[in-house]
C-alpha cells in the first residue's frame, strides 16, 4: 500500500511469477470495483410458455419441464425479475456472480434450432437450419 494505491510487484522476473502478479492485480481490482460499483448480469428466458418468478429466496423457472424448477439464491447474490422473462442478477463478488448465472443458464441452455432456453442478454445464439423438406 502506498497512500491510496495498492501496488503489486514481483519478487523475481520469472514468467510464472509475472502471471501470478497479473492475476493477483486483477482479483484485487475486481474486489475494489465490486464494492464500489457492483457487478450485474442479465439473463433472458425465451420460449413459448416459459416464465420466471421470484418468491422469497427461491427463483422459480417454468422452462418446459413437467414441473417448475426451483433455484435457491445463494448468499451475496440479489436476483430480481423484470416481467416474465428477464432475470437481473447482481453481486459485489464477480466470481460468485458468474458461477450463479452459469448455473441458472445450465437449467435450460439455449438450443440452436428455435433459440428457446435461458441466455445472457448480450449472447448471440447461432441458429441452425432445420430438416430439409422431403420431396
Amino acid at each position: 500500500m502506498k497512500e491510496q494505491d495498492i501496488i503489486v510487484e514481483n519478487r523475481d522476473n520469472s514468467k510464472r511469477t509475472n502471471a501470478f502478479r497479473g492475476m493477483t492485480r486483477s482479483l484485487i481490482n475486481n474486489m475494489v470495483i465490486g464494492v464500489h460499483e457492483g457487478f450485474k448480469k442479465v439473463l433472458i428466458v425465451e420460449g413459448v410458455g416459459y416464465k420466471v418468478n421470484m418468491s422469497g429466496k427461491k427463483l422459480t423457472l417454468n422452462v418446459g419441464f413437467s414441473n417448475p424448477v426451483e433455484f435457491p439464491v445463494p448468499d451475496g447474490i440479489n436476483i430480481s425479475v423484470d416481467g416474465n422473462n428477464k432475470i437481473v442478477v447482481e453481486s459485489i463478488d464477480k466470481e460468485l456472480l458468474g458461477l450463479t448465472t452459469a448455473r441458472i443458464r445450465q437449467i435450460r441452455k439455449p438450443e440452436p434450432y428455435k433459440g428457446k432456453g435461458i441466455r445472457y442478454e448480450d449472447e448471440h445464439i447461432v441458429r441452425k437450419v432445420g430438416k430439409a423438406g422431403a420431396a
